[in-house]
């Protein structure tokens, strides 16, 4: 019989996928977890400034590792991280929250505790944290092993959160039998196709994008998800076909590669000759699903008819009305890459660096940022963006070879990026961690910078400050009170949260700007730069435009 605890083996079981941090916030009824970080080997404790946090830092994390943990305690400590992890389930990321619940003693003997009504149903949370997560469970010594098991499996095949559940009491208790041995996350098989529906899928596919004329893919995030980046890349490489991809997967693929046409997203394409190529082709392959929500495709101005349409999804295929299941993308691009005959045509746009502007003593603003900011990029180099108005500026930004980009769009909740920014540079083994974001979205979690300095981490910040939520302003109307922020001196935050050694400053002048960033080209620190850029930017969309993504106006006779 083995003596490691449930807690210890859960962590451990965990680790094995190669996840070597635990987000969280300590609570009493999570201690038996809290505890058992410290002696499972490998893991790491990070602390965060609050649940959400916490849950926005491990859903960075998971973005370059694949997968990340959560530690939370019952009721009040799972319920504030319930956000994120409704995110990461958006997002296909597997985070495994773990949550520590009262001791089955006190749940028998009906005893009230703390973090609930003043009653004794103690497991009425359990069905709220479980609707975040595709799987859950609460663990016992006897169904440890099995659980851990099941909950894993189910998390990696459909790339969404796990809800575990360990009470106090149990958590400390010897698992019962024998445990299992795990292996890194890469070399886990998630799905398996059946041989029969793989086969045709291939067959389907090829004969589609052999016949085609002028086809074009579009790409998702979803291939990073599950770990078939680099086959997506070797897809449209080999086939010689043009790829764009859409605004929520910006950075998804290396967009150095020359068959890069640019980010389609319906009459908000960039560039604006991307729209004609992807709704001209006579073939779309849509690798691995696209997001059809209204900020991914121009508020629904973009135009792909079924019929031409071919997708990929993570174990199903659909070519025009013809559906194939049990077919997982990973084995599919491998055997498509090997069946289809390369291309002799090549891609017919090109993406250039945006162009300079603006001189030295000229007021910063969006158009004078972007570009320089772009030349400032390396292979290796991750893009945190947040969600806001950087989102639309960053979709014509052209990624150098090698930088990839992480965002939010879909689930699009504001303040995600400062603690997944911390998520993404703990999980990166070489390269530089960069953010953008607006002051609004800062406002909401910046406290997490005081932990980004006690762990030591160096990110690149860059908080965009107009005063307003300007976001809200593009998609409403200007002068409404509550779009005024609380006027905040961003580039003193971080002496004042502990930040030691981090380069700040608060940029006001393109030749400001310009200092700072050649600055950061020999500085191996953290850097945290204030950028001041009008309000003014800030314009409100035309009103057809605001009614077609909201539909307030009563219809009218064509």
């Amino acid at each position: 019989m083995s003596r490691i605890s449930v807690a210890e083996y859960a962590l451990t079981r965990l680790s094995q996928l190669g996840i070597d941090r635990v987000f969280g916030v300590p609570g009493d009824y999570s201690f038996t977890i809290d505890d058992a970080v410290e002696k499972v080997a490998g893991l790491s404790w990070v602390g965060c400034a609050n649940e959400l946090n916490a849950a926005y830092a491990a859903d960075g994390y998971a973005r370059i590792r694949g997968a990340a943990i959560l530690s939370t305690t019952y009721g009040v400590g799972e319920l504030s991280a319930l956000n994120g992890v409704m995110g990461s389930k958006a997002h296909r990321l597997p985070v495994f929250h773990l949550v520590g619940m009262p001791s089955e003693r006190i749940q028998k003997l009906g005893l009230v505790t703390h973090h609930n009504f003043g009653d004794t149903t103690y497991d009425r949370f359990q069905a709220i944290s479980a609707s975040a997560c595709c799987v859950s469970a609460v663990l016992t010594p006897d169904n440890c092993v099995d659980e851990m098991e099941r909950v894993i499996r189910e998390a990696l095949k459909h790339c969404m959160p796990a809800y575990v559940v360990i009470t106090e009491a149990s958590g400390l208790k010897p698992v019962i039998g024998t445990p299992a041995q795990g292996v890194p996350l890469e070399r886990v098989t998630r799905q398996q196709s059946d041989p029969e529906e793989l086969e045709a899928a291939v067959a389907a596919l090829s004969s589609r994008i052999g016949s085609a004329k002028n086809p074009v893919a579009l790409v998702t995030t979803l291939v990073n998800r599950f770990g078939a980046g680099s086959l997506a890349a070797k897809l449209v490489a080999r086939a010689n076909i043009p790829f764009a991809v859409t605004p929520n997967d910006k950075g998804s693929l290396d967009e150095s590669l020359p068959q890069f046409i640019g980010t389609y997203a319906g009459e908000s394409s960039t560039p604006g000759m991307v729209r004609d190529l992807v709704e001209e082709a006579d073939l779309v392959l849509d690798i691995g699903g696209i997001a059809r929500s209204e900020l991914n495709t121009g508020m629904w101005s973009d135009n792909l008819p079924v019929e031409k349409m071919a997708s990929i999804h993570d174990n199903w295929v659909r070519i025009g009305e013809k559906v194939f299941i049990h077919v997982a993308m990973g084995e599919l691009l491998v055997k498509l890459a090997e069946r289809i005959t390369p291309r002799q045509s090549r891609a017919s746009a090109s993406v250039a660096p945006l162009p300079l502007t603006g001189s030295p003593a000229d007021p910063v603003c969006s158009s004078s940022f972007y570009p320089r900011l772009q030349r400032c990029l390396k292979a290796g180099d991750t893009v945190v963006i947040e969600t806001g108005t950087c989102m639309f500026h960053l979709n014509a930004v052209l990624l150098p070879q090698g930088v990839t980009a992480e965002g939010q769009g879909l689930w699009g909740s504001i303040g995600w990026a400062t603690p997944a920014c911390m998520g993404v540079a703990m999980a990166k083994k070489s390269g530089k961690t960069w953010m953008v974001t607006g002051d609004g979205s800062h406002q909401l979690t910046l406290n997490e910078l005081a932990v980004m300095g006690r762990y030591g981490i160096k990110p690149i910040i860059f908080v965009l400050n107009n005063g307003l939520y300007g976001i809200e302003d593009v998609i409403s109307e200007r002068g409404h009170p509550y779009d005024d922020l609380a006027p905040v001196n961003y580039h003193l935050l971080p002496a004042a949260f502990g930040c030691k050694g981090w380069f700040t400053t608060r940029i006001t002048t393109v030749a400001e700007l310009e200092k700072a960033l050649e600055f950061l080209e020999s500085h191996d620190g953290a850097a945290y730069l204030e950028v001041m850029i009008p309000g003014e930017e800030s314009q409100p969309m035309p009103k057809s435009v605001q009614d077609r993504g909201y539909k307030l106006n009563t219809p009218q006779p064509s």
